[in-house]
């Protein structure tokens, strides 16, 4: 069982549950899955294969390479992307997604207008906006679902920043309101972890525009504050390099060069 399968299979069993039905788009949208292409991409670009199903269009993706290779029984050209990029692609154009067909109990079609309406979800992003804090409170009361979508968002985003804080904050001038902060980020990468936490939060079936995004060096004073009265997550660590010795022949004594 994938985390796709697993999804899928709680929002079988509660047909009627739009938290659990949000949570598997969420799977589709975060998961890496295979494309099948029509033919070898050409100068980065490519062709995905598509196929009618009662009069509908169809792209093929699967979240293995194993169960790929299980239904098309042959080598088969492909595109290894999130979720989120495949359904970038597809979008506007008719064509749905027939995701882990015949070789997974997460077998399904989503159609077109599925493609279309995550597009829309996952392209209305955060707004940047400009506000001057004055207090710092313990975070309030919030669904479990969205606490468990944060930690599912930010374990994907090793090495982005070393850890945030989840609480409540008072502004100038504006109501109290919930805010993420995350401490001493990559600068390149706020963009993205912004919109990560904004999926989060729609997919959670919370209000986006609840939960405010911010970034913060160490040193700066609101970090102390937050330390007191926020919810601490850790980012995970990036996955260290291995280091690579390259020995001199010879130098090892008990492994002499070998001459030719």
């Amino acid at each position: 069982m994938t985390l796709l399968d697993t999804a899928h299979a709680a929002m079988e069993a509660a047909p009627e549950d739009t938290t659990k039905r949000m949570a598997f788009y969420e799977r589709v949208t975060d998961s890496e899955l295979f494309l099948v292409l029509e033919t070898e991409p050409v100068d980065d670009k490519f062709i995905p294969a598509v196929f009618e199903v009662e009069a509908e269009k169809y792209a093929l993706v699967f979240d293995t390479d194993a169960r790929m290779s299980e239904f098309t029984q042959a080598a088969t050209p492909y595109l290894a992307a999130s979720g989120r990029q495949i359904t970038a692609m597809l979008a506007g154009k008719g064509i749905g997604l027939g995701v882990n067909l015949a070789v997974a109990p997460s077998s399904m079609l989503l159609p077109a207008t599925a493609v279309d309406w995550l597009q829309q979800t996952l392209g209305a992003g955060p707004e940047a906006q400009e506000a001057t804090p004055s207090a710092i409170y313990p975070p309030g009361q919030l669904p479990e679902t969205l606490i468990s979508a944060l930690d599912a968002k930010m374990a994907t985003m090793a090495g982005m920043a070393k850890y945030a804080y989840l609480a409540q904050i008072e502004y100038e001038n504006r109501p109290r309101s919930h805010v993420l902060a995350f401490i001493a980020a990559i600068p390149e990468a706020e963009s993205a972890m912004a919109s990560a936490i904004s999926e989060a939060l729609t997919f959670s079936g919370i209000e986006a525009g609840s939960l405010d995004v911010i970034f913060l060096t160490a040193q700066n004073p609101l970090s102390g504050s937050l330390a007191k009265h926020g919810l601490r997550f850790d980012l995970p660590e990036p996955p260290k390099q291995k280091e690579r010795r390259v020995e001199i022949p010879g130098s090892d004594p008990d492994k002499p060069p070998i001459l030719r």
